[in-house]
């Protein structure tokens, strides 16, 4: 079968006229290629293109098997996948991702360019685990990997920490379900820090204290954690965690992130091996730097800051904030904000050259967080954003740029995914080993499964309402 196509048969699939696919191909929108006064285009440039088009819908679809690749690769399927940032890791780890289930249109046709013939679902809450297999190929117990990141706003101390009395809770549930039906020999949950203290049930701080029940367990910080793990014990499943910071795994980012490893046997997994660290301590090399993220960038795609907020970029320089300009310009150039509390670190912010990115957020140009580039007066680049979270150059996302950028702002770092994937195929293969015992994996104290557990149980014990876990 060709793989070339006419410009009138690439109008017809794209849905366009003669004369706009050809002007795709003069802009290289398309690979194509000019013979005298005629173009031939390449048919997989035309299918991607109409996969990017803003109203294409990726459609579910079963795995597509590959009899020329390593059929012996153990098997992961990955749930709320985003843009496959933490997948392209498990996968340089040496794992067949046979699954992903995505319910964002744009991460959805992101999936679909860049691995087509991985099987594709949709909402989690539809489907069934006799589905997922059936899907994946596979039969029941025959899955070596299960990972996923559920939606992170119902535990973000950001949020209002509703939890489970949430719809994104409830699919935090439902992932937790499917893998006790499923049963992989591994399950790899990532989630952000808010996890390790958010309640199960929240209870109005004005109803406790005297006169008021103590609090249950549920309703303790940390109870949505300890509710998942008491779920996961019950089925089998042994359950070890810590706060991990990608930087200490060669990404240039200081981001942090729970990652909990459940065991089917009940043989409790060492944490993760570290490759970096931020002084050059244990022998490992210093944290990768933002100017050795970027290095040979040619072309960026960006936003662009509103001309009142240049005013204050120009005036400073790489790694400074607000708090760098005129102490006259200060308030001016905050606003009401200059009187709310804390560090207020993410205003006016330029990255510095020689450290990590700062956590990448969904948009670099909102005023709070702002994302600057330390000299160019502009928000990062989505170039930029995927080399700063490991996505490979030539990986295409999907949609509108501020899509786009939600996209890689969302995903969990390459680096780190490599982590967890070489922990899981070094455990398969019975060759696991522990890292230093003192090594810092992160900023905040009390953050390993070891402390956490302690932690909760004092305080059962502590006078109410004074709780604190941190």
């Amino acid at each position: 079968m060709s793989t070339h196509l006419s410009i009138e048969d690439a109008a017809v699939m794209l849905g366009v006229s003669p004369q706009h696919t050809r002007s795709l191909c003069r802009k290289k929108v398309l690979q194509a290629e000019r013979i005298g006064n005629t173009w031939i285009v390449d048919s997989n440039s035309v299918k991607n293109h109409k996969i990017k088009a803003e109203n294409t819908v990726a459609e579910d679809h079963p795995a597509y098997l590959d009899t020329s690749g390593d059929m012996d690769a153990p098997v992961a399927l990955s749930f709320f996948s985003g843009a496959m940032g933490l997948d392209l890791g498990i996968e340089k780890a040496g794992f067949d991702i046979r699954l992903a289930c995505e319910f964002d249109k744009y991460c959805r046709q992101t999936i679909l360019l860049n691995r087509p013939n991985t099987a594709l679902l949709g909402d989690i809450n539809e489907y069934s685990a006799a589905q997922i297999l059936a899907a994946a190929q596979l039969e029941a117990e025959s899955v070596d990997l299960m990972v996923g990141g559920p939606p992170c706003q119902a535990f973000s101390t950001a949020g209002k920490r509703k939890a489970f009395n949430d719809d994104r809770g409830n699919a935090f549930l439902k992932f937790i379900d499917l893998a006790i039906e499923i049963r992989p020999r591994f399950l790899v949950i990532e989630n952000v820090r808010g996890l390790l203290s958010c309640p199960m049930d929240h209870r109005p701080h004005n109803q406790r204290g005297p006169g008021f029940p103590d609090l249950s367990l549920d309703e303790m910080k940390g109870g949505a954690l300890n509710f998942v793990l008491c779920l996961l014990k019950k089925a089998g499943y042994s359950c070890t965690f810590n706060l991990y910071n990608s930087a200490n795994f060669g990404t240039p980012q200081t981001r942090e992130r729970v990652i909990i490893v459940c065991s089917r046997d009940g043989g409790a997994a060492p944490f993760l091996q570290p490759t970096h660290s931020e002084h050059g301590s244990h022998g490992l090399p210093k944290w990768k730097t933002f100017i050795e993220a970027v290095a040979g960038l040619q072309s960026h795609t960006h936003l662009n800051f509103p001309e009142k907020r240049l005013k204050y970029y120009r005036q400073l320089k790489a790694g400074q904030n607000w708090r760098a300009l005129p102490p006259a310009m200060q308030q001016e150039a905050l606003g009401k904000s200059y009187f709310s509390g804390g560090g207020k670190t993410g205003f006016l912010r330029r990255l510095s050259w020689d450290k990590p990115s700062p956590t990448l957020v969904t948009h670099p140009a909102m005023p709070a967080t702002d994302l600057a580039h330390p000299e160019e007066d502009r928000p990062l680049s989505i170039e930029e954003y995927k080399r700063i979270q490991e996505f490979p150059d030539s990986w295409q996302l999907a949609g509108p740029l501020v899509q786009q950028y939600k996209q890689v702002g969302n995903a969990v770092p390459a680096s780190l995914g490599y982590a967890v994937g070489k922990l899981i195929k070094d455990l398969l293969e019975d060759k696991a080993i522990s890292p230093p015992v003192d090594f810092k994996f992160s900023r905040y104290r009390e953050t390993s499964h070891h402390e956490w557990s302690h932690a909760f149980k004092q305080q059962q014990k502590a006078p109410q309402p004074t709780l604190s876990l941190f």
